[in-house]
Protein backbone atom coordinates (compact mmCIF):
# COMPACT_ATOMS: atom_id res chain seq x y z
CA UNK A 1 0.00 0.00 0.00
CA UNK A 2 1.43 3.59 -0.81
CA UNK A 3 0.94 6.86 1.33
CA UNK A 4 -1.89 8.90 0.09
CA UNK A 5 0.28 11.78 0.60
CA UNK A 6 1.84 11.47 -3.07
CA UNK A 7 -1.35 10.85 -4.79
CA UNK A 8 -2.85 12.84 -7.05
CA UNK A 9 -5.41 13.26 -9.90
CA UNK A 10 -4.03 15.72 -12.61
CA UNK A 11 -6.36 16.75 -15.52
CA UNK A 12 -5.22 15.58 -18.87
CA UNK A 13 -2.67 18.02 -21.05
CA UNK A 14 0.19 17.97 -23.90
CA UNK A 15 2.71 17.95 -21.04
CA UNK A 16 1.07 14.43 -19.67
CA UNK A 17 -0.82 12.85 -22.47
CA UNK A 18 2.17 10.23 -23.58
CA UNK A 19 1.81 9.06 -19.80
CA UNK A 20 -1.51 8.84 -19.95
CA UNK A 21 -1.55 6.33 -22.79
CA UNK A 22 0.80 4.34 -21.90
CA UNK A 23 -1.57 3.15 -18.88
CA UNK A 24 -1.84 -0.59 -19.26
CA UNK A 25 -3.87 -3.40 -17.55
CA UNK A 26 -3.29 -6.39 -17.17
CA UNK A 27 -3.82 -8.71 -20.81
CA UNK A 28 -6.01 -10.85 -18.68
CA UNK A 29 -8.65 -7.32 -17.52
CA UNK A 30 -8.18 -5.96 -20.85
CA UNK A 31 -11.83 -7.48 -21.75
CA UNK A 32 -13.31 -5.34 -19.02
CA UNK A 33 -11.80 -2.00 -19.37
CA UNK A 34 -11.53 -0.04 -22.84
CA UNK A 35 -7.81 1.50 -23.56
CA UNK A 36 -6.99 4.60 -22.24
CA UNK A 37 -6.81 6.07 -25.81
CA UNK A 38 -10.76 5.58 -26.21
CA UNK A 39 -11.65 7.03 -23.11
CA UNK A 40 -9.70 9.99 -24.17
CA UNK A 41 -11.48 10.34 -27.49
CA UNK A 42 -15.28 9.90 -25.65
CA UNK A 43 -13.94 12.25 -23.53
CA UNK A 44 -13.42 14.71 -26.41
CA UNK A 45 -16.79 14.47 -27.75
CA UNK A 46 -18.31 14.33 -24.34
CA UNK A 47 -16.76 17.52 -22.91
CA UNK A 48 -19.44 18.51 -20.49
CA UNK A 49 -20.09 15.11 -18.99
CA UNK A 50 -16.62 13.00 -19.05
CA UNK A 51 -14.03 14.01 -16.06
CA UNK A 52 -10.66 12.25 -17.46
CA UNK A 53 -7.70 12.38 -14.77
CA UNK A 54 -4.36 10.77 -14.89
CA UNK A 55 -3.71 8.89 -11.39
CA UNK A 56 -0.31 10.33 -10.14
CA UNK A 57 2.25 9.12 -7.21
CA UNK A 58 4.29 11.37 -7.27
CA UNK A 59 6.17 12.24 -10.74
CA UNK A 60 5.07 8.79 -11.95
CA UNK A 61 1.42 7.81 -13.40
CA UNK A 62 0.39 4.62 -12.51
CA UNK A 63 -3.51 4.67 -13.55
CA UNK A 64 -6.16 6.66 -15.21
CA UNK A 65 -9.83 7.20 -14.20
CA UNK A 66 -12.85 8.67 -16.32
CA UNK A 67 -15.95 9.98 -14.24
CA UNK A 68 -19.07 10.75 -15.98
CA UNK A 69 -20.94 13.57 -14.79
CA UNK A 70 -25.05 14.24 -14.71
CA UNK A 71 -25.37 11.74 -17.81
CA UNK A 72 -29.25 10.70 -18.97
CA UNK A 73 -28.67 7.38 -18.05
CA UNK A 74 -31.79 6.10 -20.19
CA UNK A 75 -30.92 8.49 -23.25
CA UNK A 76 -34.75 9.90 -22.60
CA UNK A 77 -34.50 13.34 -22.21
CA UNK A 78 -33.48 12.92 -18.45
CA UNK A 79 -35.62 10.56 -16.23
CA UNK A 80 -32.95 9.62 -14.39
CA UNK A 81 -29.56 11.38 -14.53
CA UNK A 82 -26.27 9.77 -12.95
CA UNK A 83 -22.84 10.63 -12.00
CA UNK A 84 -20.14 8.02 -11.24
CA UNK A 85 -17.42 6.34 -12.81
CA UNK A 86 -17.14 5.28 -16.22
CA UNK A 87 -13.27 3.66 -16.56
CA UNK A 88 -10.63 2.98 -14.23
CA UNK A 89 -7.25 1.63 -15.55
CA UNK A 90 -4.35 0.83 -13.33
CA UNK A 91 -0.92 -0.11 -14.95
CA UNK A 92 -0.52 -3.70 -14.40
CA UNK A 93 2.48 -3.24 -12.34
CA UNK A 94 0.72 -1.25 -10.00
CA UNK A 95 -1.94 -3.16 -9.25
CA UNK A 96 -2.75 -4.39 -5.60
CA UNK A 97 -0.73 -0.97 -4.26
CA UNK A 98 -3.98 1.13 -3.45
CA UNK A 99 -4.13 3.22 -6.03
CA UNK A 100 -8.03 1.65 -7.11
CA UNK A 101 -9.24 2.37 -3.91
CA UNK A 102 -7.47 6.34 -3.92
CA UNK A 103 -9.05 6.49 -7.33
CA UNK A 104 -12.58 5.76 -6.30
CA UNK A 105 -12.44 7.99 -3.02
CA UNK A 106 -11.35 10.69 -5.34
CA UNK A 107 -14.12 10.57 -7.64
CA UNK A 108 -16.59 10.07 -4.41
CA UNK A 109 -15.13 13.11 -3.47
CA UNK A 110 -15.22 15.17 -6.45
CA UNK A 111 -19.08 13.67 -6.78
CA UNK A 112 -20.01 14.66 -3.35
CA UNK A 113 -18.30 18.60 -3.84
CA UNK A 114 -20.92 18.68 -6.68
CA UNK A 115 -23.88 17.64 -4.84
CA UNK A 116 -24.44 13.91 -5.97
CA UNK A 117 -26.13 11.56 -3.56
CA UNK A 118 -25.31 8.47 -5.35
CA UNK A 119 -21.91 7.44 -7.28
CA UNK A 120 -22.28 4.56 -10.11
CA UNK A 121 -20.70 2.31 -11.66
CA UNK A 122 -20.69 -0.82 -13.71
CA UNK A 123 -18.25 -3.84 -14.23
CA UNK A 124 -18.40 -6.98 -16.22
CA UNK A 125 -19.41 -10.05 -14.28
CA UNK A 126 -17.48 -12.82 -14.20
CA UNK A 127 -14.54 -14.27 -12.18
CA UNK A 128 -11.69 -11.71 -13.89
CA UNK A 129 -13.94 -9.07 -13.41
CA UNK A 130 -13.74 -6.28 -10.64
CA UNK A 131 -16.58 -6.65 -8.90
CA UNK A 132 -15.24 -8.14 -5.93
CA UNK A 133 -13.18 -4.58 -6.15
CA UNK A 134 -16.50 -2.45 -5.89
CA UNK A 135 -18.41 -4.65 -3.74
CA UNK A 136 -15.81 -4.40 -1.50
CA UNK A 137 -15.42 -0.50 -0.98
CA UNK A 138 -18.96 -0.81 -0.48
CA UNK A 139 -20.60 -0.60 -3.88
CA UNK A 140 -24.10 -2.99 -3.90
CA UNK A 141 -26.01 -4.23 -7.36
CA UNK A 142 -29.06 -2.32 -8.15
CA UNK A 143 -30.77 -5.30 -10.00
CA UNK A 144 -29.57 -3.21 -13.33
CA UNK A 145 -27.87 -4.35 -16.52
CA UNK A 146 -26.77 -2.31 -19.04
CA UNK A 147 -25.31 -3.62 -22.06
CA UNK A 148 -23.91 -6.24 -20.45
CA UNK A 149 -22.51 -4.50 -17.87
CA UNK A 150 -23.87 -5.21 -13.83
CA UNK A 151 -24.72 -1.44 -12.34
CA UNK A 152 -23.98 -1.18 -8.60
CA UNK A 153 -24.27 1.86 -6.50
CA UNK A 154 -22.65 3.65 -3.82
CA UNK A 155 -24.74 5.96 -1.21
CA UNK A 156 -22.45 9.39 -0.58
CA UNK A 157 -24.43 10.71 2.17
Amino acid sequence: MTTTTALRLEEITPGNLEAALGIRVRPDQEFAVAPVVKSLAEAYVRPDSAWPRLIMDGDRAVGFLMAFLDIDWHEDGGSVVRSGLWRLNIAAEEQGKGYGRFAVESVAEELRRRGAREFHVTWHPGDDGPEGFYLGLGFRRTGEVVEGETVGVLDLD
